[in-house]
């Protein structure tokens, strides 16, 4: 399995309204080929962070997704006027070992 970690913080109090467009996400990955599953997090000590953790079978699956017109349009639900902490984005991927 593969999973891919992607996290930002919200410059803006904008957070009520990305988390509520998450919430209510397209679900366009859903059908993808390969996907398993997404979760979105929040951490208690930051509510302005978001991390997204999307689940694959293979990192093939996840990059072809990535490359993908879909994934382009997943992203159009988040408010325009969300603002971002420079350098606070992070994408790590990883090997899932054990449950």
């Amino acid at each position: 399995m593969f999973v891919s970690l992607s996290s930002f913080t919200i410059a803006n109090d904008t957070e009520a309204s990305v988390k509520e467009a998450f919430r209510n996400r397209p679900h366009l990955v859903d059908d993808a080929p390969g996907f398993q599953k997404l979760e979105v997090l929040s951490p208690q000590d930051n509510p302005n962070e978001i991390w997204l953790m999307t689940y694959w079978d293979d990192e093939e699956s996840f990059k072809t997704w990535y490359k993908s017109h879909q994934y382009q349009d997943s992203h159009k639900g988040i408010p325009k006027d969300t603002k971002l902490v420079p350098g606070s984005v992070k994408i790590r991927y990883f090997s899932k070992i054990s449950e």
